[in-house]
């Protein structure tokens, strides 16, 4: 059996190019989806076209319940976990944050953020050396709002992502020595129709596109081939790392 990946939010965007490249360099995956069942059953389908092994799992990341659930069935599908892309994550639509529903804050805090949080906690579970697992790679996705701090637009989901880039450069620290890398991807203006959510659109991606000193938005594709080179051994010395992938933005 090859190599299994777990990703969460692996039904679209990022995490569905992640799963598309992953199945081209050899790995098994698990996609896990929170309501899409037909986008998560084709990633599914081009997994395995791809000649790899892949399993879609429902399970919405801000229930604690349904996180724990979502890595009882990845274990009974193959049995073995090597890597988790920690990708699930959702904006609320622009607003100022003196404007926002507390429900909404808390909402977000529970997929971006806590949800994340108790993902990397059963990852570790399942990867340490301390608990019998044999290493692997733990891969967070942040956003450079982390430091950009959104301002005007969703200080909320800028804040969640600051949380992301806390907790891997303490969990890296804190498993080093038992055989699990982490590490961050900062996503900048990336194509994807995560920008819809935000209440924007359409033209939001080629606005803000023209803003990055790289002249355009980056694609899905090109995050998604940081991450797989991140929970790849060619990447065995890596860990701790804030990567952007941003245009220089």
């Amino acid at each position: 059996m090859g190599k299994v990946m777990l990703i969460s939010g692996g039904s679209r965007g990022i995490g569905a190019a992640t799963a598309r490249l992953a199945a081209r360099d050899g790995w098994d995956v698990v996609v896990n989806y929170a309501r899409n069942q037909d986008a998560a059953r084709s990633v599914v389908a081009e997994v395995e076209a791809a000649g790899r092994k892949a399993v879609a799992i429902q399970a919405d990341t801000g229930n604690p319940e349904d996180v724990a659930r979502l890595f009882t069935e990845s274990d009974a599908a193959f049995g073995r976990l090597d890597a988790f892309v920690n990708n699930a994550g959702i904006v609320n639509r622009m607003s100022r944050l003196d404007a926002r529903d507390p429900a909404d804050l808390q909402r977000i805090i529970a997929v971006n953020l806590t949800g994340a949080i108790l993902g990397c906690a059963e990852a570790v579970r399942r990867m340490s050396t301390n608990h019998g697992g044999n290493g692997g790679s733990i891969v967070n996705v942040s956003s450079v709002a982390s430091r950009l701090g959104g301002a005007g637009n969703y200080v909320d989901y800028a804040a969640t992502k600051g949380g992301i880039d806390s907790l891997t450069i303490g969990l890296a620290q804190e498993v080093a020595g038992e055989g699990i890398r982490v590490n961050a991807v900062r996503p900048g203006v990336i194509d994807t129709d995560i920008h819809n959510d935000l209440g924007d659109a359409p033209g939001r991606v080629a606005r803000l596109g023209a803003t990055v000193p790289a002249k355009r938005a980056g694609t899905a594709d090109e995050v998604a081939e940081t991450i797989v080179w991140l929970c790849s051994d060619a990447a065995s010395y890596v860990s701790m790392s804030l990567m952007e992938v941003s245009g220089a933005r």
